[in-house]
C-alpha cells in the first residue's frame, strides 16, 4: 500500500483526472464559456472603438458618429456586466457541485477500505484529506472554468486586434513572453515539491491534534500537558516553516509577471513614439494600443495566477487520488450474489493470516455447528481476535478458506453477510446521539417498543430511565457521558435488536464489574440463545458454560473441548484455569 508522499503522480495525470469531473457539467460549462466569450469580445471592442473615435470622429469633427460610438460603448458595457453576473452564478454552481461529488466519492471510498488502511493512518490525517485537501481544490476549479479557456481566448483576441492595428507594436509587446515562460517553469519545478511537503506537515499536525484531544483524559491524568504542548509547538513550527518555504517560491510569480509587463510597456511606447515620429501610425492607434497592452498582460497575469493555484493545489489532488487509488477491501463485492439467510454453521479450513510479515494464524481448522457457543481463550496476541475478525471479513486470509453453511464467504456479497452478524467489542463505540438512536443502529427501522424491549432484555432499561431524558438522552462523543458498563449494556441491546444469526463477543464484558455482570448475565443468555456465538473472554467464569472451548496458542489451536473435558485433559486450559483461580484465592 502506498505511503504518504510516495508515488506522486505526474502533473499531467493529476490535471486531466481533476478536470474529468467537469464532464458531468458539460452543459453548464458550455454556457459559462459562451458567457465569458461574450464578455471577452465586448471588452476587447472598447479600445478599438476608442481608436475610431479619436482618429476618425474627433479628427473629422463628426459629432453624430462620436455619439453613436458612445451609445454603443454604453450598451456593450451594460451587457458585459449582465453576462459577468450570470457567469459567476454558473461557475459557482459547477464548482460547489464538483467539490461535493469529490468529497462524497472520497468518503464513500474510505468506508470500503480495509482495516489496515486505518491501522496505518491517524484519523486526523484522513480528515485532512476529506476536508482540507478537497477544500483546496475550490480555487482550482473556480479559476479553471473562468480563467483558462476565456483568458486564452481573450489573449488570442487581443493579439489579433494588436496585429490588425500594427505589426511592429504587436511584436514589441510579446517580446518578453519567452523569458517569462522560462521563469515560470523554474518556479513550478520547485513549488510543487514544497507544497506537497506543506500538506504532509499539515496532516501530521491534524493527526496529532485529533489524537491528543481524543486522549485528553490520559494526558491530564499523567500531567503531560507540558509535554504535549511542546510536541504541538514543534509540529506547528514545522507546519509554518513548510508553508513559508512554499509561499516564498510562489511569491516570485507575481513580480516576474509585473516586471515583464512593465518592461514590455516601456518597449512598446519606445517603438510607438518612433513610429509616430516617422508618421507610420496615428496618435489614436498608440492610445488604443496602450489600452491593449493592459488587456494583453492582464490575461497573462490571470493565467499565471491560475498556474500558481494549479501548482499550489496539485499536491492536494495527489493526496486525494492516492486514497481513491487504494483498492477497496472487496473490489468486486457488489457484483457478488447475496449469501441468503444463513443458519450459522462456520468452518475454518487451513486458514493462515498475517499482518504484513507477521504471521498470526497458522493453518487453523475447526468446525462450528449452528447454535453452538464457542469460547476462544489464550494469551494476549495468540490470535483470538484475528479469528473473529476473519469471520466478519474485516481481513482476508492469506491461505485457506472460511465457510458459512458450506459457502466460501469470499464468494458472496459482504453486506448480506454482515447484516446477519452481531459484533460486540471491548471498546464499545457509541455515536454522539441519543441512547435510542444508538440502540436502533442494530435495526434502523425498529419501533420505540422494540428498542425498549431489547433494553429490558439486557437489563439496561432501568438505568436508562434514571437519566434525565431517558432514551432521548444524548450520550456525547463516544458515549463519554456514560460509564463503561453502561456503554456495554447499550451495545448488548443494540446487538439483540439486530437479531444476528452469528454473534461475536470480543471481551464484551471486560468493562463490567462483577455486580453488573450478574445483572446482565440473563440478558447475555438471551443474546446467545439459538444463535452461533463466539465468545472471547479472560474471565473463565464467563466461558465455562460454553459448548466448546478452543485454546489458541501462537496462532494455532492447542486444545478444543468442553470445560470438563479440558479440565480432565490437564493441558493448557487446565493450567490457565488453575492459575486464574489461584490468583483469585491469593487476592481473597
Amino acid at each position: 500500500m502506498p505511503k504518504e508522499n510516495e508515488m506522486i503522480k505526474s502533473k499531467k495525470e493529476v490535471i486531466f483526472r481533476l478536470f474529468s469531473y467537469l464532464k458531468e457539467y458539460k452543459k453548464e460549462t458550455t454556457i459559462s464559456i459562451i458567457l465569458m466569450g461574450l464578455v471577452t469580445v465586448s471588452n476587447n471592442l472598447n479600445p478599438y472603438l476608442m481608436k475610431i473615435a479619436i482618429d476618425e470622429n474627433i479628427k473629422n469633427k463628426d459629432v453624430k458618429g462620436l455619439v453613436i460610438i458612445g451609445v454603443f460603448l454604453i450598451v456593450i458595457n451594460i451587457f458585459t456586466l449582465i453576462f459577468s453576473k450570470l457567469k459567476w452564478k454558473v461557475v459557482s454552481y459547477i464548482t460547489n457541485n464538483i467539490l461535493i461529488n469529490i468529497r462524497m466519492e472520497l468518503y464513500t471510498h474510505i468506508q470500503k477500505l480495509p482495516f489496515d488502511f486505518f491501522d496505518s493512518r491517524p484519523v486526523g490525517k484522513i480528515l485532512a484529506r476529506v476536508m482540507g485537501d478537497v477544500n483546496s481544490l475550490k480555487n482550482l476549479f473556480d479559476q479553471s472554468i473562468q480563467s483558462v479557456i476565456p483568458e486564452l481566448v481573450n489573449l488570442l483576441s487581443v493579439i489579433v486586434f494588436m496585429l490588425i492595428l500594427d505589426l511592429k507594436l504587436a511584436f514589441a509587446c510579446i517580446l518578453l513572453l519567452p523569458i517569462l515562460g522560462i521563469g515560470m517553469l523554474f518556479i513550478e519545478i520547485n513549488s510543487r515539491k514544497r507544497w506537497s511537503e506543506y500538506r504532509s506537515k499539515r496532516s501530521i499536525l491534524n493527526g496529532f491534534t485529533h489524537e491528543d484531544i481524543s486522549g485528553i483524559k490520559v494526558v491530564q491524568s499523567y500531567a503531560k500537558e507540558n509535554s504535549t504542548y511542546s510536541k504541538f509547538k514543534d509540529l506547528v513550527w514545522d507546519h509554518l516553516e513548510s508553508f513559508l518555504k512554499a509561499v516564498r517560491i510562489n511569491d516570485c510569480m507575481w513580480p516576474l509577471v509585473e516586471l515583464s509587463w512593465g518592461v514590455g510597456t516601456i518597449v512598446v511606447f519606445f517603438v510607438g513614439y518612433n513610429l509616430i515620429k516617422l508618421g507610420t501610425i496615428e496618435v489614436g492607434t498608440l492610445i488604443a494600443f496602450s489600452m491593449y497592452i493592459g488587456m494583453f498582460w492582464r490575461p497573462i497575469m490571470n493565467l499565471s495566477n491560475f498556474y500558481n493555484t494549479l501548482i499550489t493545489n496539485l499536491s492536494a489532488g495527489d493526496r486525494i487520488f492516492e486514497i481513491l487509488d487504494i483498492e477497496p477491501f472487496i473490489k468486486d463485492d457488489l457484483d457478488k450474489p447475496n449469501i441468503g439467510e444463513i443458519n450459522g454453521d462456520v468452518e475454518f479450513d487451513n486458514v493462515s493470516f498475517g499482518y504484513g510479515n507477521n504471521l498470526v494464524l497458522k493453518n487453523v481448522s475447526f468446525k462450528v455447528r449452528n447454535g453452538e457457543r464457542i469460547a476462544l481463550v489464550g494469551e494476549t496476541g495468540a490470535g483470538k481476535t484475528t479469528i473473529v475478525s476473519l469471520i466478519s471479513r474485516f481481513y482476508k486470509p492469506n491461505e485457506g478458506s472460511i465457510l458459512i453453511d458450506g459457502k466460501n464467504i469470499e464468494n458472496y456479497n459482504l453486506g448480506s453477510l454482515r447484516s446477519q452478524m452481531g459484533i460486540m467489542l471491548q471498546d464499545t463505540f457509541l455515536f454522539s446521539t441519543t441512547i435510542k438512536e444508538n440502540i436502533k443502529y442494530g435495526k434502523l427501522d425498529a419501533s420505540d417498543e422494540e428498542v425498549i424491549e431489547a433494553a429490558k432484555a439486557v437489563n439496561a432499561h432501568d438505568f436508562i430511565m434514571s437519566l434525565e431524558k431517558g432514551y432521548d438522552t444524548e450520550v456525547n462523543e463516544r458515549g463519554s457521558r456514560l460509564s463503561l458498563g453502561q456503554r456495554q449494556l447499550i451495545s448488548f441491546a443494540r446487538a439483540l435488536l439486530a437479531n444476528p444469526k452469528i454473534l461475536i463477543l470480543d471481551e464484551a464484558t471486560s468493562n463490567i464489574d462483577t455486580q453488573t455482570e450478574i445483572i446482565v448475565q440473563k440478558g447475555i443468555e438471551k443474546l446467545l440463545n439459538n444463535r452461533t456465538s463466539f465468545v472471547i473472554a479472560h474471565r473463565l467464569s464467563t466461558i465455562r458454560d460454553c459448548d466448546r472451548i478452543i485454546v489458541v496458542e501462537n496462532g494455532e489451536i492447542r486444545e478444543s473441548g468442553s470445560h470438563n473435558e479440558l479440565i480432565e485433559l490437564k493441558g493448557a486450559y487446565y493450567e490457565l484455569y488453575k492459575a486464574q483461580y489461584s490468583f483469585l484465592n491469593q487476592g481473597a
